[in-house]
């Protein structure tokens, strides 16, 4: 693997720094803020509120990385009482050793969320693994394109590297890979907002808005079924 930096953003959460690929995992403006902004606010929570609230939420992700939005969606699920199965791909899973410096859970500020973060992580891979009575995950080491189910999600979070950094996983064979995965009304949310990306979403099915982006960034977009 690259080596792999860990460094601090703006708002002073963790990220890291991809060598090989001369890019950060988040925003250097903030990555816990910019998760929270972009897949939980924008993604999960306008997700299930137009839904009526439901009691049950299924998540696909593309890109679990160091976790942090997996640990946002299980702060979620316990402070709302909702339970949220949590479907994650990875190919290439972080070290622990990077894993066990990462500040997200002493910045939230929550205990129990320390212990949430280290299961979370140390959860066996390719196995469907309950945490506790609201969040399950299940990590999967494999890509995109490789990536087969009959499981239909709720939310999408598309959490790749950037289109220029990591072109093959923007096509929009992926993309109608993605709006596939999605039941009717379920949410696409990303942090990009490339005309392109724009362009390709709505080409494979996605009803798509362009949403004021996190601190740092003036725009994200949001795709919806329909």
């Amino acid at each position: 693997m690259d080596s792999i930096k860990i460094i601090t953003t703006e708002d002073g959460s963790h990220s890291l720094y991809h060598e090989g690929l001369k890019e950060t995992y988040h925003s250097f403006h903030g990555a816990l803020q910019e998760s929270v902004h972009v897949f939980i606010e924008k993604g999960l929570r306008f997700w299930r509120t137009k839904s009526g609230l439901p009691k049950q939420v299924n998540i696909f992700e593309v890109g679990f990385g160091t976790g942090l939005n997996a640990l946002l969606a299980a702060q979620f699920a316990m402070e709302n009482e909702v339970k949220i199965n949590f479907t994650t791909l990875e190919p290439f899973p972080l070290d622990m050793e990077i894993i066990d410096q990462l500040n997200y859970a002493q910045l939230i500020g929550q205990e129990d969320l320390k212990s949430v973060f280290e299961q979370i992580h140390t959860s066996e891979w390719n196995e469907i693994v309950e945490i506790n009575s609201y969040f399950s995950i299940h990590k999967i080491q494999n890509k995109l394109e490789d990536f087969q189910s009959e499981d239909r999600f709720d939310v999408l979070f598309f959490d790749a590297f950037a289109p220029n950094k990591q072109a093959e996983l923007w096509t929009s064979d992926l993309l109608q890979k993605c709006f596939s995965l999605l039941r009717e009304g379920g949410v696409f949310t990303t942090y990009s907002a490339k005309g392109q990306l724009k362009r390709d979403l709505k080409s494979v099915g996605f009803e798509v808005e362009t949403l004021p982006g996190p601190p740092g960034k003036k725009e994200m977009v949001r795709g919806v079924v329909n």
